[in-house]
C-alpha cells in the first residue's frame, strides 16, 4: 500500500501548483475577456466565445494529456505494459492531433474575430512575418539536430535516449528550452496577421501556459531522468 501511495505521489508531483497557475491564468482570461472587440465575430457557424473555448480547452486537455501520460510511464511504465513496444507511437498519435489542433483552433479564432486589434494592419503583419522566421528556426533545428521523438518526450519511454547529450546546435544554441520561447510563437503569428484581439489573448494563454507545464511537468521529470535540469 505505501508503494502504491508512493507513486500516485510521484505522479502528482508539481501539480497543486500546476492548478493554481492554472487557475491564475484562468483569472487573467476573465479580466482580458472585457477587452473591447473580445468576443466580437464568428466563423464556420460558430462564435468567437466558442471558438475561444475550443482553444483554452485543447490546450488544457494536452497538457493535462502529456502530464497524465509521462508519468505513468515514468514512474510506472503503465502504457508499456498495456502496448507493448507501441506504447510511444500510441501516445505520439494522440499527441500529434492535440498539438496539430492547437495552431489551428487559434487560427479559426483569429479569422472569427478579425480586425478587433487596435493595431495598424501593414505593422500587424509585419511582426506576423517577424514571428514567421524564428518559428521556421526552430523546426529545422529540430528536424536537423533534435528529432521528433525526443521532442514528444521518447525519454520517458525509452531509456536508450537518456544518455544522448543535451542538443546545442541551431536554435538551440540560443537557449536549450528553445521549443517553449520560440515555439508558440506559432500561435501569435494568425492572431498578429489577422489583428485578432482574442487571438492574442489565447496565443498569450497558451505561450504562458505551456511554461506552467515545463515548471510542474517537465522539470520535475528531467531531474529524475536526467539528475539535472535537462530540458531542451
Amino acid at each position: 500500500m505505501s508503494g502504491e501511495m508512493s507513486v500516485v505521489r510521484n505522479i502528482f508531483v508539481g501539480q497543486s501548483a500546476h492548478a493554481f497557475l492554472l487557475f491564475s491564468l484562468g483569472v487573467c482570461m476573465l479580466l482580458a475577456a472585457e477587452l473591447p472587440g473580445f468576443f466580437d465575430g464568428k466563423f464556420a457557424g460558430l462564435s468567437t466565445q466558442a471558438w475561444f473555448v475550443l482553444v483554452v480547452a485543447n490546450a488544457v486537455a494536452h497538457q493535462l494529456y502529456v502530464w497524465l501520460c509521462w508519468r505513468i510511464e515514468l514512474h510506472t511504465r503503465g502504457l508499456t505494459r498495456i502496448f507493448g513496444r507501441w506504447a510511444f507511437l500510441v501516445y505520439a498519435t494522440f499527441f500529434t492531433v492535440l498539438i496539430f489542433a492547437r495552431p489551428v483552433l487559434v487560427t479559426m479564432l483569429s479569422i472569427a474575430n478579425a480586425g478587433t486589434l487596435p493595431i495598424d494592419e501593414e505593422l500587424s503583419r509585419v511582426i506576423a512575418f517577424i514571428m514567421v522566421m524564428p518559428v521556421a528556426y526552430l523546426a529545422w533545428s529540430v528536424g536537423r539536430y533534435f528529432g521528433i521523438a525526443r521532442a514528444f518526450g521518447i525519454d520517458h519511454f525509452d531509456a536508450a535516449y537518456r544518455p544522448l547529450p543535451l542538443v546545442r546546435g541551431g536554435i538551440f544554441r540560443l537557449t536549450p528550452n528553445a521549443m517553449y520561447t520560440f515555439g508558440f510563437l506559432l500561435l501569435w503569428i494568425p492572431a498578429f496577421y489577422f489583428r485578432s484581439t482574442g487571438g492574442i489573448v489565447a496565443a498569450a494563454f497558451s505561450h504562458a501556459y505551456i511554461w506552467v507545464h515545463y515548471l510542474t511537468t517537465e522539470k520535475p521529470d528531467m531531474e529524475i531522468i536526467y539528475g539535472t535540469d535537462a530540458s531542451g
